[in-house]
């Protein structure tokens, strides 16, 4: 009888999904912590670990979350781990509170920070059945100290589904086939889209494509290979090879190596052969007049086995009075990121067993 229950368990877990809905910068998904369960909203983020949401007491939070933040106290499954703990020392935890609980320190790559402590609790996501699906002692960051600029109310936290091992999708791997799968829609759509785990998040499209993932330091990050970038007939080159890209849903724009945006932008000035104005903001590298009649061009990312074709709403957005495209030069380093805006319409699987993440043209307000 327990594994039948244990089994049923299993089939439960993999028709896990949430909707998934788009803010000006980020996707955000709907989640549940603690019981009685609490209803929060927080950022899908492949490009980070630690799952956190904003709790009390709170030293520095963030304003425009829009609801109350957790309260642990009101959770009977809540638990800080000890300072002490084979958890806290795996995690690295910075310092021991009075309390000796395990204090955690995140820091992103924009320089934004969450500091809280280091917890466990039980955290539900909605099942195709309409009914919850719970994963008990999950290890997520109760947020104290929280410099972030999310920007958008309704925001709690953010959802960790990196590759390492303290991410969701490491924690509950077994329970979920150690696969998940979004779908993004468009900025301007007012449906939403998904976000899947388990057996429902494979895709049976017959026009998928699948590209390795390359296992490089830091765990955290998803690693493809990116063999160039093409419109037309011309292809741009990167200067390096093996993993030279990751897949961030955390990131907005898709960002390239220095001499590949410069190969880029020049291809997308001649294809569309009319005058760019300059962003005044500084935000955008290459911007046309919103009234200025532009043909946008399909431009195909050519990954290690999957030639992924980008239709304007991947590559241009509107800002303002002007049109401007959502690719932009590394400042920092020679490495670039695929982010939000290019995987828009289609839904990405990652199969974290077979090591490859698949792409399917989806229109996402439809399924």
């Amino acid at each position: 009888m327990e594994r039948f229950k244990h089994f049923q368990s299993l089939i439960n877990q993999k028709a896990v999904q949430s909707i998934v809905f788009p803010t000006e910068n980020s996707y955000l998904t709907k989640l549940s912590f603690g019981t009685p369960p609490v209803e929060y909203f927080a950022i899908v983020d492949t490009g980070s670990d630690l799952t956190w949401i904003q709790c009390v007491p709170c030293t520095k939070c963030y304003n425009s979350q829009g609801s109350s933040l957790f309260d642990p106290q009101a959770s009977s499954t809540y638990k800080a781990f000890s300072c002490d703990s084979q958890t806290c020392r795996a995690f690295g935890g910075e310092q021991c509170l009075k309390t000796n609980d395990c204090q955690y320190h995140v820091t992103y790559g924009d320089m934004s920070s969450t500091i809280g402590i280091l917890s466990s609790d039980t955290l539900s996501f909605d099942s195709i059945n309409g009914q919850k699906t719970t994963f008990s002692t999950s290890i997520f960051g109760c947020g104290r100290n929280n410099q972030v600029q999310l920007g958008n109310l309704g925001i709690a936290g953010i959802v960790g589904l990196g590759g390492g091992p303290f991410s969701l999708v490491s924690q509950i791997g077994p329970q979920i086939d150690h696969r998940f799968s979004y779908c993004f829609v468009p900025r301007f759509a007012k449906s939403s889209g998904k976000l899947i785990f388990g057996q429902e998040s494979i895709i049976s499209h017959p026009k998928a494509i699948s590209t390795p993932l390359v296992s490089k330091y830091p765990q955290t990050f998803y690693y493809l290979t990116l063999n160039g970038v093409s419109i037309g007939d011309k292809t741009a080159h990167p200067s390096s090879t093996q993993g030279n890209v990751l897949i961030d849903s955390g990131v907005t724009l898709t960002i390239l190596e220095p001499d590949l945006y410069s190969s880029v932008d020049a291809m997308v000035k001649e294809a569309i052969g009319k005058e760019p104005v300059q962003d005044p903001s500084g935000a955008f590298n290459l911007c046309y007049g919103a009234d200025t009649n532009i043909n946008v061009p399909e431009m195909v990312f050519h990954f290690s086995g999957a030639d992924v074709r980008l239709q304007p709403v991947n590559t241009f957005m509107v800002n303002g009075d002007l049109v401007c495209m959502v690719i932009v030069p590394n400042s920092v380093n020679p490495f670039s990121v695929f982010g939000n805006y290019a995987q828009i319409n289609f839904q990405v699987e990652y199969d974290l067993q077979k090591r490859v993440v698949s792409f399917a043209p989806t229109d996402c307000t439809q399924i």
